[in-house]
């Protein structure tokens, strides 16, 4: 509970849009405003907020991400599932930085840095704004 609570008929919009700042008194059944929500989000800090997307299977090198299919059994009945890439947590020395990096890869792009070099991949990402 709020240490002061404001009520629904005292601010606009609805509890539905924002239910995260919104709490129910179980015994009148009334919905009110969670201030010290909102108080927390009005006082300014100085950590740099970043809004960037932010997913937990993407291969860093190719962006390969899951994607979405049916799954089809014997009667031909068809369900929704994802499939996942092939992602491997790795870590690689870097020499010229003398440093260990790890990266989130997909197995082609594993592939990729073996053909093409560690130090000319990492170099491609971080012209692309990946920070390393």
């Amino acid at each position: 509970m709020s240490p002061h609570p404001v009520f629904c008929k005292d601010l606009p919009g609805s509890p539905h849009r924002f239910p995260h700042l919104w709490e129910t008194n179980r015994r009148k059944k009334l919905k009110f405003f969670n201030s010290s929500l909102l108080f927390s989000l009005l006082i300014p800090t100085f950590a740099v907020l970043n809004f960037g997307i932010v997913m937990a299977r993407v291969c860093q090198v190719t962006g390969k991400t899951p994607i979405g299919g049916n799954k089809v059994s014997h009667s031909n009945i068809k369900t929704k599932r994802r499939f996942l890439p092939n992602l491997q947590k790795k870590k690689f020395y870097l020499v010229e930085e003398d440093k260990w990096i790890t990266l989130k890869l997909s197995t082609d792009a594993i592939r990729t840095i073996n053909k093409n070099g560690l130090y000319s991949v990492v170099k491609q990402l971080r012209a692309q704004g990946e920070k390393i």
